[in-house]
């Protein structure tokens, strides 16, 4: 004898929750992850970890022996203090040094920067602005001129640079470090794109219904919205030419022109000369002042370089 097939009735709708019932619970993500928090990941905790490791540790050590003496440096922990407290010592002996060559070498890398750095972020912002908002024959030959000069490193145009200055007699003065410096095509790319998202493009079509010429539309109109990024290409600028030692190396030969970075290398290559005075103790002091500024500029200017590397990142 057969059994009859019962069909299953629809399931009844759940009825809400009453004052005396309970709510149903919701089940918890597998895993302790909740929705709105960030997912922990270990491995890149630890290579967060690494990296910071990699970038603190070498300023502890410069901060730490910055405050030894000469002979301190050898019979103490490079990652401790020694007996002794020198580093103001050493401030005062690092400025009086050598008829204090020092403060030269120093007032000849501001001035590298202000007209180098400087002339560079000027040269970006407008022709990023320009490449951005205007339209002309040959541009996409230009984005790829740009982009190609982004990929060739600044050393392989060092040689072909110094021929070119020697026939010009430009070699062993400040231009010869303040011209090339003047070219950054990663700051041009940098303008152009954050030119491309920043400023609207109806903005300055209004500026211009309302009788305003190029220039008043870019100083009071396009300028302000370039702010954050002319301070990221200012600071990229600003610490490609601090740090610059090849370009000079091979440029310069008065030490009354030499940039920190190439003050500091000859200074720390006198303990290989015959008879040469062994100041390790300066050297180091003197990289510790040299790296301040820079440390200063980027704490200062966080926000705005900040907001400067993101533009573009969310599109609405």
């Amino acid at each position: 004898m057969s059994t009859p097939l019962t069909t299953a009735s629809p399931a009844a709708p759940a009825e809400p929750a009453g004052p005396g019932r309970r709510a149903p619970r919701l089940r918890r993500p597998r895993g302790g992850h909740h929705p709105g928090r960030p997912k922990r990941s270990v491995l890149l905790t630890v290579l967060a970890s690494l990296v910071v490791l990699y970038t603190v540790v070498p300023l502890i050590w410069l901060a730490v022996n910055a405050t030894k003496t000469q002979s301190g440096l050898a019979d103490s922990s490079g990652l401790w203090f020694a007996r002794d407290f020198a580093l103001w010592d050493n401030i005062r002996d690092t400025f009086t040094y050598d008829d204090g060559v020092f403060t030269r070498w120093l007032l000849n890398t501001l001035l590298y920067v202000v007209l180098g750095a400087g002339g560079a972020t000027l040269l970006a912002v407008l022709g990023g602005y320009a490449l951005a908002k205007f339209a002309f024959p040959g541009k996409r030959g230009i984005f790829a001129l740009v982009i190609g000069a982004v990929a060739v490193p600044g050393t392989a145009l060092a040689v072909p640079t110094f021929l070119m200055f020697s026939k010009m007699g430009l070699t062993d003065t400040p231009w010869a470090v303040i011209i090339p410096s003047l070219v950054s095509p990663f700051g041009l790319y940098l303008m152009w794109v954050f030119a491309t998202e920043a400023i609207p493009t109806e903005l300055l079509e209004a500026a211009r219904i309302d009788g305003a010429g190029e220039a008043r539309t870019f100083f009071r109109v396009a300028l302000p919205l370039l702010a954050p990024g002319i301070v990221t290409v200012l600071l990229f600028t600003t610490v490609a030419t601090w740090n610059n030692y090849f370009l000079p190396l091979i440029m310069l030969k008065d030490p009354d022109w030499y940039p920190l970075t190439l003050g500091l290398s000859a200074w720390n290559s006198q303990a290989e000369t015959i008879g040469g005075d062994v100041i390790f103790n300066l050297v180091i002091t003197g990289s510790l002042l040299t790296i301040l500024p820079l440390i200063a500029a980027f704490l200062l200017l966080q926000k705005y370089w900040q907001s400067g590397l993101s533009a573009g990142s969310v599109k609405e």
